[in-house]
């Protein structure tokens, strides 16, 4: 049997789930709770093989309380349950050790599905869920267009010069130089040169040559 754990703090919620998995033969559930401490004392004493983790609650974020668990009791496995699709969310569940995200609009099949999965050790993505995230990637690694002046500083960012330097490289004003680094910076969402030289040839703009 599969022991599973709810961890939301919305009755309606907990009870629906409760009666889609009341009929699974292979599924055992054996609690609830609505908040993140609850959730913690009931762990004191019981270990559930899943846990279908909300990923907001009154006193937690449950995608910390996921990392939490899984540092605690590396084999519990816990699924993500959510209203929202957002890749952001998604992302963060999954980097805490989650085992898959399910919305909380799931048929009775999916959930169980989810719920098997988890159990052996195997994640679970539902189709909506896997597409957010598809587009989420998809527009992350669309192709980045430098202009020619922006490749020129990129290349001198990368061989060490300072924008006074590359000013006097390139006959173009400092201020002038510090706008095609700011440009380059939000081209490839980096906080700083080093990461920003990073980034560049992972997406081969430049090489390191």
């Amino acid at each position: 049997m599969i022991k599973v754990f709810i961890v939301d703090d919305h009755y309606m919620v907990v009870e629906g789930i409760r009666s889609l998995l009341m009929n699974e033969k292979k599924i055992d559930f054996i609690g609830s709770a609505s908040t993140a401490e609850s959730c913690r004392a009931f762990l004191k004493t019981k270990i559930p093989d899943v846990i279908l983790m909300d990923i907001n609650l009154p006193d937690d974020n449950g995608i910390d309380l996921c990392k939490e668990i899984k540092d605690k009791h590396p084999t519990i496995n816990i699924l993500g349950i959510s209203t929202f699709n957002q890749a952001s969310y998604i992302k963060d569940m999954m980097d805490n050790g989650a085992s898959g995200y399910v919305l909380k609009n799931a048929t009775q099949q999916e959930i169980t599905e989810a719920i098997q999965l988890a159990s052996i050790g195997k994640n679970y993505m539902a189709f909506e869920v896997a597409k957010t995230l598809h587009a989420a990637e998809k527009n992350e690694t669309a192709k980045i267009i430098l202009g020619r002046r922006e490749k020129d500083v990129l290349i001198l960012i990368k061989d060490g010069f300072t924008n006074s330097e590359i000013a006097q490289k390139l006959f173009l004003s400092q201020h002038t130089v510090d706008t095609y680094r700011k440009s380059l910076l939000a081209k490839l969402n980096a906080r700083n040169t080093a990461e920003l030289i990073k980034l560049a040839v992972i997406n081969k703009l430049i090489t390191m040559e």
